[in-house]
C-alpha cells in the first residue's frame, strides 16, 4: 500500500473523524451523501482515470490533488465533495461535490459513478441532494459542466431541471456545456 493512502490512526483518525463529523450527512430514499474517507481515494482514481471523466486525465498524483482540493474546498468554503453510499448496505457508489472549482466561474455541481452504479438514476438522485443543499445553503443558482462528449451526464442535469446557458458556455475556454440550474424557493404545500 502507498503510505500516504494509508488511513491515520491514534490522534490523527480522532481528529479525522471529527473533521468528517462536519461535513453534511445528505439523504434521500436510497442514498447517503457523507464526507469522503481516504479509503475511498481508489475509486475516485478509477473514475478519473476512465472514459466517464474525459476532461480530466492526467496521473494519478493529478486524481489525488483533485481529490484533495475537492474535499478541502469543506474547510475553505463550506461546500466541497460527498461520498455517495446505499442506504440499505453501505455499498460505495461513487461520489457527488457541489464545489467551486480553480478557475470555473461559479459554483457547480457534479457527480462521479463508480461503473457498477451507472445506470440506475443513482447520479439523478445525487444530484437533487445536491440541488436542496444548495438551495438550503441560499444559492440562488448553481451550474454542471458537463463535457461535450458526455451525454449521459448532459441527461441527468436536463432531468434536473437544468437549462444550458449559452453566455456561460461562450465564457468558458473549452468546449464544455454549461446547465445552469435555478434555486428558487419551493412554495410551501
Amino acid at each position: 500500500m502507498k503510505p500516504w493512502l494509508t488511513p491515520p490512526t491514534g490522534f490523527a483518525a480522532a481528529l479525522t473523524a471529527q473533521l468528517q463529523a462536519t461535513v453534511p450527512v445528505l439523504e434521500t430514499e436510497r442514498l447517503r451523501l457523507r464526507a469522503p474517507r481516504i479509503d475511498e481515494f481508489d475509486a475516485y482514481c478509477t473514475i478519473f482515470h476512465s472514459e466517464r471523466w474525459p476532461h480530466e486525465g492526467g496521473s494519478d498524483l493529478d486524481a489525488w490533488l483533485d481529490y484533495n482540493q475537492m474535499i478541502a474546498s469543506w474547510l475553505l468554503r463550506g461546500i466541497g465533495l460527498f461520498s455517495i453510499e446505499a442506504k440499505a448496505d453501505g455499498t460505495h457508489l461513487g461520489f457527488a461535490a457541489i464545489d467551486h472549482e480553480w478557475g470555473d466561474p461559479e459554483v457547480e455541481i457534479g457527480w462521479m459513478l463508480n461503473d457498477h452504479a451507472e445506470g440506475q438514476g443513482v447520479a439523478t438522485e445525487a444530484g437533487q441532494a445536491l440541488l436542496d443543499f444548495a438551495r438550503s445553503q441560499g444559492r440562488s443558482s448553481v451550474v454542471s459542466y458537463v463535457d461535450a462528449g458526455h451525454p449521459r451526464s448532459a441527461a441527468v442535469s436536463t432531468r434536473l431541471g437544468g437549462q444550458r446557458d449559452a453566455a456561460a458556455e461562450a465564457a468558458l475556454s473549452d468546449t464544455a456545456f454549461v446547465f445552469r440550474h435555478e434555486l428558487k424557493e419551493q412554495a410551501d404545500g
